[in-house]
């Protein structure tokens, strides 16, 4: 369902982007990213974490602030290894309407 939001998405790696090879003292974005993809990859996978604990432990509240944290965090790693946001959207589309089973089947081929 469209909610007018979703330019959000392209607004904040549109940021995310113009901070690559930034001053790390005044930007975290480009803190993260002069990190690496390494670094980058290491703190998405705290924030994925920390998401999966709100859902199960914690508030709604608290959920939406982790899932946020979460999507701005795989926007820096889309950015850090030059990906963008467009290529994860059209893969998406590609599997829309195939069924998870069988799109799992056809990724183990």
């Amino acid at each position: 369902m469209a909610t007018g939001n979703e330019t959000i998405l392209a607004e904040l790696f549109a940021v995310i982007e113009s901070r690559k090879g930034g001053a790390a003292a005044s930007s975290y974005t480009a803190q993260l990213l002069e990190g690496g993809v390494d670094k980058v990859a290491e703190k998405l996978g705290e924030e994925a974490c920390e998401t999966v604990i709100a859902a199960v432990k914690g508030t709604p509240g608290e959920l939406v602030g982790e899932a946020a944290d979460l999507l701005y965090h795989l926007l820096v790693l889309l950015a850090a290894r030059g990906v963008h946001p467009d290529d994860v959207f059209a893969e998406l589309r590609r599997r829309e309407g195939v069924s998870g089973i069988d799109e799992k089947k056809s990724r183990k081929q």
